[in-house]
């Protein structure tokens, strides 16, 4: 009997360490946003394009309830986009830009965020309100340890190579 227990338990914690979110099922931006006002710690995201009101005012408030927020964005498409500066103008998020891996013209073309070191947002979401009202969009929540040091050591590594803004 034990054993059953222990097998049934392994099977659920394998199925909790990802979920998966597909975009012509619901509203990816709820999501996030949800998983945002549960953060207690950090955030830190690479985001390649970020222009989406609803998910700059939920960094905003999580800004307020003391979590510290750092954004990588992609260099050139942050300097294209007039809409994702005066975003992080106004909301005042400490981010940095980065080139891709053969400089000025290639994309640091990441989608990913961190959460409290407990999970990571990841998949074809771009943080725009094209992607959560036009296009087809996936997000993967990933909680297995081993996935969020593999992304944690990119974001420290992106971050230390970024421009201040």
């Amino acid at each position: 009997m034990f054993r059953a227990f222990v097998e049934i338990r392994c099977e659920v914690l394998r199925a909790m360490a990802i979920e998966v979110l597909l975009s012509r099922s619901g509203s990816v931006a709820d999501a996030i946003e949800r998983l945002i006002r549960k953060n207690k710690t950090t955030f830190d995201a690479a985001l390649y394009r970020f222009n989406n009101q609803r998910l700059a005012r939920a960094l905003l408030d999580a800004r307020k309830r003391d979590i510290r927020i750092r954004l990588i964005l992609d260099q050139n498409r942050f300097e294209e986009s007039k809409a994702t500066q005066e975003l992080l103008e106004s909301a005042k998020l400490a981010f940095r830009l980065v080139h891709g891996r053969q400089g000025p013209g290639s994309k640091m073309h990441h989608k990913f965020a961190l959460l409290d070191n407990e999970l990571v947002l990841t998949g074809s979401y771009n943080w725009t309100l094209a992607s959560e009202e036009q296009n087809y969009e996936n997000l993967l929540i990933l909680r297995d340890p081993e996935h969020i040091k593999i992304y944690r050591e990119e974001f420290e590594a992106l971050w230390a190579d970024g421009e201040d803004s």
